[in-house]
């Protein structure tokens, strides 16, 4: 229902503001081709849903409806965050947003071919603590609490360490 309920806010939004051709693209494949009339509505509750969007749909010269899944649907989520960051003034002009795609990275992090390397897997410390109590050189009392509450999800068998999830289940 509430993939419908925002179908029926976007398309009379669209109508308040006299819009005349819409291309309406949602990432839930359901209520699109329920929409289109490819794919019939087995729960009764949709169906009243489905005939308001096809009497909203009337005050429209075109309207299409497009499934555009979620793996393509980026633009979408980056203009809804940037959409919850903004507070906008009902009588203000909303500006439009420019947007431009660069092909080169904007920043970049070079790492110095001098700084000492550490060869050790990412679990290293979480090993030597359950396996000997031992602390890394140079750690903090903040470091050493962490590294105590990480290694409570972690046994050792043998050489082999084992993260504990919650369910009990080891995982390699």
């Amino acid at each position: 229902m509430a993939k419908y309920e925002a179908c029926i806010i976007v398309i009379s939004a669209a109508i308040e503001h006299k819009i005349k051709v819409l291309e309406v693209y949602k990432n839930f494949a359901l209520v699109i081709y329920q929409l289109k009339g490819e794919w019939e509505i087995r729960d009764p509750k949709l169906i009243n849903y489905r005939k308001l969007v096809l009497k909203l749909i009337k005050e429209f010269d075109d309207i299409t409806f497009c499934y555009l899944p979620r793996d393509e649907n980026q633009m979408a989520d980056a203009l809804a965050t940037l959409a919850s960051m903004i507070k906008v003034n009902k009588q203000e002009d909303v500006k439009p947003i420019r947007m431009s795609i660069y092909e080169t990275p904007a920043h970049c992090y070079d790492i110095e071919e001098d700084e000492e390397k550490d060869d050790h897997p990412w679990y290293h410390d979480i090993l030597q603590y359950v396996k000997n109590r031992e602390y890394p050189d140079q750690a903090s009392e903040n470091d050493k609490r962490m590294l105590r509450r990480l290694a409570i999800d972690y046994v050792l068998d043998g050489e082999i360490l084992y993260k504990r999830r919650k369910d009990q289940v080891l995982l390699r």
